[in-house]
Order: C-alpha cells, then structure tokens, then sequence
C-alpha cells in the first residue's frame, strides 16, 4: 500500500456523471480517496452514503471527498441516483480495470476489486494519512477530520 509521504500517481477518472476528474486540477485541496469494493452492497453503500452527508464538513476543511471502486460509469451512475447522492462524485476505476487501486496498491487480485480504504492526499499530491479496513468495517471519517484539524 502506499505510505505516508509518497506521492501519488497522477491520473484522470470519470466520475458517475462522465466528467473527467484530473487528479493535477485539484491541486491546492486536500483529497480524500475513499476506496470501497463494489457498488449496489450494504457497507459501501453507508460508507457513500457518509461521505456524502459529511461533504460540508469535510470541504470546511478543505477535504475533496472522492468515491471510488471498479464499477463502470453507468453503474455508478445508477447506483449514485438509487443512493439520492447530493455532492459526493463517484470515481470510476473500471478501465483499465482497477488501475488506480494497482498504482496505490490496495488491489485484490483474487476478488477484482480494492480494499475498503481511505487515503488523504495533501495540497501537493503526497499522502499524509492511510488507512486499510476490514471489508465488513465501516470507515471512522472522524479520525480524518480529527486528524486535519
């Protein structure tokens, strides 16, 4: 997995809407990647779910909040609306598949999927905090925020 004080990988993605996300036009915010498994499945969906009702919070702290999992474009479309997602941009890393998660090596080849993590990435690009969870483990996004502030 990607440690503390590495940079990471610049990239482009589609959110669920099929804008293009480059990684380099958010330079100057913090970023939190949160990596969940798959669409459409219960502890992904709080954990979307969350993030989405913490968007105010972790914006106040200059936090760009990003869903990500392997699923497509269209899938994450539908899923975002099922969800009735206000603010959070679903990240589609489908294709190449899993390429995002490979770089920051949360990938699991076995499943073809990430683990349930969430890496916050500084103004310039570095990570300054990681953290894998269980699959079945909802992320604390209270310990990012206590963290930043």
């Amino acid at each position: 997995m990607i440690k503390v004080g590495e940079k990471i990988p610049e990239f482009s993605v589609k959110d669920h809407n099929g804008e293009i996300i480059d990684i380099k036009s958010l330079r100057g915010k913090k970023i939190l990647l949160s990596f969940h498994p798959l669409a459409f499945t219960g502890v992904c969906e709080t954990q979307m779910k969350n993030l989405d009702l913490k968007f105010g919070e972790l914006s106040g702290l200059n936090i760009v909040p990003l869903g990500f999992s392997v699923d497509s474009v269209p899938a994450k479309k539908a899923w975002a609306e099922q969800l009735k997602l206000k603010n959070l941009r679903l990240v589609s890393d489908f294709w190449p598949h899993g390429e995002i998660s490979k770089k920051l090596g949360i990938f699991r080849e076995n499943e073809g999927f990430s683990e349930r993590a969430n890496i916050l990435v500084d103004e310039e690009g570095t990570v300054i905090w990681a953290k894998v969870y269980e699959m079945r483990e909802q992320p604390d996004l209270n310990e990012i925020m206590k963290y930043v502030s």
